[in-house]
């Protein structure tokens, strides 16, 4: 859960992005605001460097536009990213992205899944159960994958509260219980 602050930035950039004639496109602000989130992340030089109070924030800007210039970067997330710098919120991107991700769904009427699967699934069999879960909730669905070597096979798909267990180990535990209701009677 992202913090207030995390928030109140995302959802001003969200409210920029999805700006009907909006400069940028929500699938490019998540790509480039991902893109400079792990340029940071990826460097502790760079990431102390804008941590750093003693650093002018002109400086810490200066090195960010060239950085953003080279993942080409739009002018948006360019700004975005300075206002982070000179509010002292650089250190936050990491959520203030996901926050931003989350309300950008929000706004274009997605719904987030988590899917669990015992193995890799491949691009077909990842569409088909995106398809599924859509005709399901009747939301469009945002997907998010994992492995869990633990699963027998199958999938468990959690969207919010709600779990629909279509792993083998489910299905297993459900046989189990129907057994011993019918030995019970």
């Amino acid at each position: 859960m992202a913090s207030a602050v995390a928030n109140r930035y995302a959802r001003a950039l969200v409210d920029i992005v999805v700006t009907p004639g909006s400069p940028l496109k929500p699938e490019d602000a998540i790509a480039q605001l991902r893109a400079t989130e792990q340029t940071i992340e990826q460097s502790a030089e760079l990431r102390n460097a804008l941590l750093t109070p003693a650093i002018q924030n002109s400086r810490k800007r200066a090195v960010m536009a060239k950085l953003i210039d080279e993942l080409q970067g739009s002018s948006l997330i360019r700004n975005f990213v300075f206002v982070l710098i000179d509010r002292r919120r650089i250190g936050m991107i990491a959520e203030i992205r996901e926050a931003f991700e989350l309300l950008l769904d929000e706004r274009l009427g997605f719904v987030r899944a988590e899917v669990t699967s015992a193995a890799t699934l491949d691009q077909r069999r990842s569409a088909s159960l995106e398809s599924e879960l859509s005709h399901l909730t009747g939301r469009k669905m945002r997907l998010r994958f994992a492995v869990d070597t633990g699963l027998l096979g199958g999938v468990v798909a959690r969207i919010g509260s709600t779990v629909y267990d279509g792993s083998l180990q489910g299905q297993l535990l459900q046989l189990r219980l129907k057994l011993t209701e019918q030995s019970a009677d």
